[in-house]
């Protein structure tokens, strides 16, 4: 059986798989050129692909993304159509995720973006002078209400932290569930509005699919209340990224930060790059050698079942497109 990486991966722990299925032909291939020559007979894929790739590929049976998000696989008609499973790493992310998000709301709630550019010109900001010098005094998260919108992997994960700050968790999803100890209210999606109303800080952690795009619109983000964080650890493409520049530029928000945006790299005259009290961080959220870790070790579980014709974990309802 042939097996194709399409992505880098750590060569470490990528030949660690290798060592354990010895019956297993793995191939490597990351330029657009050597996957459309390489899928043609692979039956497993590690990684993504384009549409052309995927019409291209003869005995392709299984797809294990490297990442919680599926965007680019379920863009491909055809492969929704198939018969071909398609598996993610979800999980693998969170907890990196979620220490990201606290990192970007904690530089947010203390102004450090303010007080670097500060240090950099050799001020020292007395508490006495932050209304004129920083514009906002410092905030603290303790007894914040914590709106999470979408409580999965990684949703959970960062209600689970916020616990740690005495924070006041409320969340929605796109599924009904039970909700956890840890969660004070749960609803769906119906519940939005209520959420953005009455939360000091607003992450958004839902799937990128065709039912969340511009979830968070012109209108929807006028709900946020002035004083509100709004961060964006998902997926592009979920917030109106116009609407959030000028309500940041009106002063209606407190600040944001984005790690993924709709189009990555945003365009060199995009209004992110220069917004005030908006944070852009370039898809690194999920980034780190545990994550890796975490994310092969789904890897050679899933190719363990494969091979024994068990069912494969992590696998990705093509309709709901996560």
């Amino acid at each position: 059986m042939k097996l194709l990486v399409t992505v880098p991966w750590d060569p470490e722990q990528l030949q660690q798989v290798k060592a354990q299925f010895p019956q297993v032909i793995f191939c490597s291939a990351t330029t657009a050129a050597a996957v459309l020559a390489e899928i043609v007979d692979a039956e497993v894929v590690f990684g993504d692909f384009s549409r052309e790739a995927f019409l291209a590929a003869k005995e392709l049976r299984w797809v294990q993304c490297h990442g919680a998000g599926v965007n680019k696989l379920v863009a491909i008609p055809e492969l929704l159509a198939s018969s071909v499973q398609i598996t993610s790493t979800k999980g693998a992310h969170a907890p990196t995720i979620a220490e990201h998000f606290f990192g970007l709301l904690i530089s947010l709630a203390r102004r450090f973006p303010q007080l670097q550019a500060a240090q950099q010109q050799k001020s020292w900001v007395p508490w006495t002078e932050w209304s004129a010098k920083i514009g906002a005094h410092p905030i603290a998260l303790q007894g914040r209400t914590l709106g999470v919108i979408g409580l999965g992997k990684i949703g959970r994960a960062i209600a689970v932290r916020a616990q740690a700050f005495e924070m006041k968790v409320i969340a929605v999803d796109l599924l009904e569930m039970e909700k956890p100890s840890y969660v004070d209210q749960l609803g769906q999606l119906e519940h939005l509005s209520s959420l953005l109303q009455s939360s000091d800080v607003v992450v958004v952690a839902v799937p990128g699919t065709p039912a969340t795009a511009h979830l968070l619109d012109a209108d929807r983000l006028g709900e946020l209340r002035r004083d509100a964080i709004l961060i964006v650890v998902s997926r592009g493409g979920i917030v109106d990224e116009t609407a959030l520049c000028a309500l940041l530029r009106d002063g209606h928000l407190a600040g944001a930060a984005l790690d993924v945006t709709e189009q990555e790299p945003p365009p060199a005259d995009s209004p992110l790059w220069n917004t005030p009290n908006l944070l852009l961080t370039p898809h690194i959220a999920g980034k780190s050698t545990n994550t890796t870790a975490a994310a092969t070790q789904i890897f050679a579980e899933n190719l363990a079942r494969y091979l024994a014709q068990q069912p494969l974990q992590n696998l990705v309802d093509k309709l709901l497109g996560f």
